[in-house]
């Protein structure tokens, strides 16, 4: 039995004792079966140790494949919409992989660890999909999200905090690229990823030395404002980030059931990672009949008026009640550091064009009445948040 396993088959992964300890609130949830939190002490404070501090993240539920052989990257160039022959050994691109009809099964990071070596990280589970798609290359695929414990390390003071750790070389470490050191005689990777468009990193490790990690990690943040952190501080920032989410931004296409509400990447903003000079990879035919004939829908990004979060909302091209909604918002929240309402949403093109103005109808309870709310909104074409940071090298002494 896994050594993670607890009773009625939940999974506690390898930091679990740790953050358990420091948990007050006692809100949790299922995570891929592991036991993850909502927040652990003030879900804003913990927000704000992202934006001003360092934040520390458990990863490791997040779905990890090992993919190796002589063909890995022929078969990972064919999988996904990336041209996987550009990463080089150390670094890491994000990618979407897609169905043969075009449309978005999943995103995530694939790590060229080394020649031959990569890792793929997802939000959901696709080893029956992977392991079909190994017919006719040289090629092992094997999960491991279970033998990889994973920690999220962002914030301005990231660094700082890893420089105290005896590790000054990470400063060299561009956004997108990897390394591998030496902690307590393990192999630590450190890559400079993260989900919070902060400057941040991402420790995995051997999951026998978790806890040391941890204890290393606070210990020399103790001065860096270091702390942990549960889901919704961090989902919180990856709006801020206009990152894309599964299950808010798309429904992964194989788990749909009705048609038209899967997206394809070029619908999803991420016309970036489809690169049309190679010759083969899922769902190239399909996207390239969209690129030509354009997409039905667009993702937006939406500085909104007011002060009330448009949680579920739907858009109007015009404020009109008797109007028909041209799209909806995917994922909503006021910008304490941005000081904006701000929005993701999907439109039906033409609609949704940078600079377009649009209306967002919002409904907001307090003290059990409802009110309604039509809100002017602007079409961005940038993240709300970007320091400068987030690409700076070497990084500043925060």
């Amino acid at each position: 039995m896994n050594p993670t396993q607890v009773a009625q088959g939940r999974l506690h992964t390898p930091f679990h004792s740790r953050i358990a300890a420091l948990d007050t609130l006692n809100n949790w949830h299922t995570w891929k079966g592991y036991t993850t939190p909502d927040a652990l002490y003030c879900a804003d404070l913990e927000y704000f140790a992202i934006r001003n501090a360092t934040a520390v993240f458990d990863l490791t539920p997040m779905t990890k494949y090992r993919i190796t052989g002589p063909d890995a990257e022929a078969y990972v160039n064919r999988l996904v919409t990336r041209d996987m022959t550009k990463i080089r050994p150390g670094r890491v691109a994000y990618a979407v992989w897609c169905d043969d009809a075009g449309q978005v099964l999943d995103d995530g990071t694939i790590f060229h660890l080394r020649p031959g070596e990569y890792r793929l990280c997802s939000q959901e589970r696709h080893f029956a999909w992977l392991t079909a798609a190994t017919i006719g290359f040289d090629v092992t695929v094997k999960h491991e999200t279970a033998d990889v414990a994973a920690l999220a390390v962002q914030g301005p003071t990231s660094f700082s905090v890893l420089k105290a750790m005896g590790y000054p070389e990470l400063g060299e470490l561009k956004p997108f690229g990897l390394a591998h050191v030496d902690f307590q005689g393990a192999e630590l990777m450190v890559s400079r990823t993260g989900y919070t468009g902060d400057l941040g990193y991402e420790l995995w490790i051997e999951p026998g030395k978790a806890e040391a990690l941890w204890d290393a990690l606070f210990e020399a943040g103790r001065l860096y404002g270091i702390r942990a952190i549960g889901t919704e501080a961090l989902e919180h920032a990856r709006i801020e980030a206009g990152f894309l989410a599964a299950y808010h931004e798309f429904l992964p296409a194989d788990e749909t059931i009705r048609t038209g509400r899967s997206r394809s990447p070029l619908e999803l903003g991420l016309e970036w990672t489809v690169d049309f000079k190679k010759p083969v990879f899922n769902g190239r035919r399909a996207l390239a009949e969209e690129a030509k004939r354009g997409s039905t829908w667009r993702l937006v990004k939406l500085d909104i008026e007011g002060n009330k979060p448009a949680h579920n909302s739907y858009i109007f091209a015009k404020p009109k009640n008797n109007r028909e909604a041209i799209g909806f918002i995917t994922s909503a929240a006021w910008s304490p550091v941005c000081k904006q309402n701000i929005a993701l949403g999907t439109v039906r093109t033409p609609h949704g064009k940078p600079g377009d103005t649009v209306w967002v109808e919002i409904y907001y309870q307090r003290e059990m009445h409802w009110s309604r709310k039509m809100a002017r909104a602007t079409v961005v074409d940038k993240p709300f948040w970007f320091p400068e940071r987030r690409g700076a090298t070497p990084p500043g002494p925060y």
